[in-house]
């Protein structure tokens, strides 16, 4: 069923799929359940500056935000690919990458899950060497069309593992860009517990290793969702100087700051339905 989908939702235009989003999120809203559950909790949390009507408003949405993403990813994995570019109207602070390439030290991308971050990799690669993380899918088909649809502009896929780190430094070390999700829970024992929105969150430090050990230069990356279906505004922000910090606890809480203030920006569009802080530091209790 999850593959029909993909291939029906890869015909359809960016507003339809938006339209057919929205009652579909809907139910995510009304129906308990997983991502309904974490969202709720997530921006309580981590948003409480903002009042009440205000943070029900950005987890509801960012549900039916997420159906969007889902849906409208397949179109930019296997429809034709200068309509997929044409879908970024408008660009923010790629002449800064073009410098960092000039310098020859390689160009680190920490794309947080906001908007469609898969955008971010298909309109760059096009124009720079990238080179992305990936975790396998265990059905193979639909691990055929992920890795088809992420490389289909030239992109280089490598695990989310020991062996893809070493990969992703050699990159670096050839002026390559690389691509990093950098707000994915890495798993018990493999980041640091640093603050994330205030709350400690189990963090991945391939961006702030990498950073310290290359100077290459470091970039937040968005690609937020335009309204009525119109396509993408990319937004490329130069990182704090801490991100390169020799002390991964320090570069990774720099990264987190960081990202809090891209996200900020348009909160509804960020996944706050993960559950993001499912990992504990010894003895805290389970935040869901």
């Amino acid at each position: 069923m999850i593959l029909a989908v993909i291939k029906i939702m890869a015909r359809l235009p960016l507003p339809l799929i938006h339209f057919i989003a929205w009652p579909l999120g809907m139910l995510l809203v009304l129906i308990p359940n997983k991502q309904r559950h974490c969202a709720r909790i997530n921006v309580r949390i981590c948003l409480p500056q903002y009042s009440f009507w205000r943070r029900q408003y950005i987890w509801m949405r960012s549900l039916i935000e997420i159906v969007k993403t889902f849906l409208e990813t397949p179109r930019l994995w296997m429809s034709d690919p200068d309509s997929v570019l044409q879908l970024v109207r408008k660009v923010d602070g790629l002449d800064a990458i073009e410098q960092a390439i000039k310098m020859g030290k390689g160009v680190i991308l920490i794309a947080p899950h906001l908007g469609n971050w898969e955008m971010i990799g298909l309109f760059l690669t096009p124009q720079l060497p990238m080179v992305m993380m990936y975790r396998p899918q265990k059905n193979k088909e639909l691990d055929d069309i992920i890795r088809n649809g992420r490389r289909r502009f030239g992109g280089e896929l490598v695990p989310s593992t020991r062996k893809g780190l070493a990969i992703l430094l050699k990159s670096l070390h050839e002026n390559k860009t690389i691509g990093i999700l950098p707000d994915q829970n890495p798993g018990a024992g493999t980041g640091v517990f640093v603050p994330f929105f205030g709350i400690p969150a189990n963090t991945p430090v391939f961006a702030t290793r990498l950073a310290s050990r290359t100077g290459a230069a470091a970039f937040i990356v968005t690609a937020e969702r335009l309204r009525f279906g119109q396509g993408y505004h990319l937004k490329i922000s130069p990182t704090s100087e801490c991100l390169y910090d020799q002390d991964v606890e320090i570069g990774a809480a720099c990264m987190n700051r960081d990202m809090e203030k891209i996200i900020l920006q348009r909160p509804e569009q960020y996944w706050w339905g993960y559950n993001r802080f499912r990992h504990r530091p010894e003895g805290e209790a389970d935040i869901y």
